[in-house]
């Protein structure tokens, strides 16, 4: 029997990240892991913080009675309480045990949401570029993702969004510190969109909501914060994760945090914690959950991330590469360089994706994040191997 239309449609495009780091581990077979610069793949090699494995063994020796059976769809409530307390620093609201749903990471939360809140057709808005597995999640629920591109500097161009809403709009999606670019949308500009979408909703009598995807919260430089959502716009929800703020992506962890003034909130819970169940998670992992609860304080050492931002813009400065400078998370945006003896309108992102490849250096196409002519560098890897790359990266720049 064949496998569904959908499904061999989307393994056709499926994601550009995914296929650069299964050819980098082809690369490292046969070149050798030091000689292999892979930069593909936004997976944390830092480890944990010690009172992550301080609470994990804790925990681990417990023989407590029920620590690992079903709880509340929604979470341990005990759980639920103490991420309310962080999430109402981080988002300038009060929050209570109530208003938190335990997840299955940020992804397993961006579904939970898309399930509760859409109907078929219903359009999702999204900032271009951005990370592209929004578009299954959307269609995933019967939704269309609809695509807004960013001002030249990645910040949120309010007016165009404000020009796509429809009265099929049941959301716009943002992500900051954002995953190609490493932008931070700034208050002003979160406060213009929530004005713009509370005036959308007074003449249509449909709100739409402001969904922020917030994994890369505490990954932030140069003294810069991240503003609020929760306290910005009444129609809103977060979605986070401990996968980078910890280092922790395999353990799947994160959490939904409710506006406490949304409307029909009674029913946007229940349905979170239905869609919780149906979706298959049932409930986040039980032992993940109690430890996190306990770790609301704790992150990774981000001065490292720092360093290695700082070593990875100077090998760029030193080829010739020109990139967006990141606010937050990990990743370098870099335009594609126009090859010699070519006009500019020739630049191709996945030309020179595959150029790079030649000398074992890997990126991703900007292509898979909606934005071609641009390509990806995660620097979540060891310094030693950023620094290591300086050299294929002028010897790639002197063939092109």
């Amino acid at each position: 029997m064949p496998i569904a239309d959908k499904v061999r449609d989307a393994l056709g495009s499926s994601s550009l990240i995914r296929k650069m780091f299964e050819e980098g581990n082809l690369l490292r077979k046969k070149y050798g892991a030091g000689n292999v610069f892979d930069f593909s793949l936004g997976n944390p090699d830092l480890e944990p913080p010690p009172a992550f494995h301080r609470v994990f063994l804790k925990l681990a020796k417990e023989d407590r009675k029920g620590s690992h059976g079903y709880m509340p769809n929604a979470g341990f409530p005990e759980v639920r309480e103490a991420l309310a307390k962080k999430a109402s620093r981080e988002q300038g609201v009060t929050l209570d045990g109530g208003q938190i749903i335990m997840a299955v990471g940020a992804a397993g939360g961006l579904n939970v949401v898309f399930k509760t809140i859409l109907n078929p057709g219903d359009e999702v808005i999204v900032s271009r570029p951005y990370f592209m597995e929004y578009r299954a999640y959307t269609a995933n629920h019967g939704g269309k993702l609809v695509e807004v591109d960013a001002l030249p500097d990645f910040d949120l161009d309010v007016d165009a969004i404000g020009r796509s809403l429809s009265p099929k709009t049941a959301a716009v999606l943002i992500n900051s510190p954002h995953n190609p670019t490493g932008r931070i949308y700034s208050k002003e500009r979160l406060a213009a969109l929530a004005a713009l979408m509370e005036e959308h909703g007074k003449k249509t009598g449909r709100c739409p909501y402001l969904i922020s995807d917030e994994p890369y919260r505490e990954l932030v430089y140069d003294g810069l914060e991240v503003p609020p959502v929760l306290a910005l716009y009444r129609e809103s929800m977060v979605v986070s994760s401990y996968s980078k703020s910890l280092s922790l992506p395999g353990e799947r962890i994160g959490y939904i945090a409710v506006n406490p003034g949304i409307d029909d909130r009674e029913n946007v819970l229940a349905g979170l914690t239905y869609a919780t169940r149906v979706l298959g998670f049932v409930n986040a992992p039980a032992l993940m959950q109690r430890i996190v609860a306990e770790l609301t304080f704790a992150k990774v050492d981000i001065d490292i991330y720092a360093r290695r931002r700082q070593a990875f813009t100077k090998i760029l400065d030193e080829a010739g590469i020109r990139y967006a400078k990141p606010e937050g998370a990990f990743y370098l945006f870099c335009e594609a360089p126009t090859p010699k003896h070519q006009e500019a309108s020739a630049a191709s992102d996945a030309a020179f994706v595959e150029h790079l490849k030649k000398h074992l250096v890997l990126g991703v196409p900007g292509a898979g994040f909606g934005k071609p002519g641009w390509l990806r560098f995660a620097y979540c890897v060891d310094e030693k191997l950023i620094n290591a790359s300086a050299a294929a990266f002028k010897k790639a720049m002197e063939t092109w």
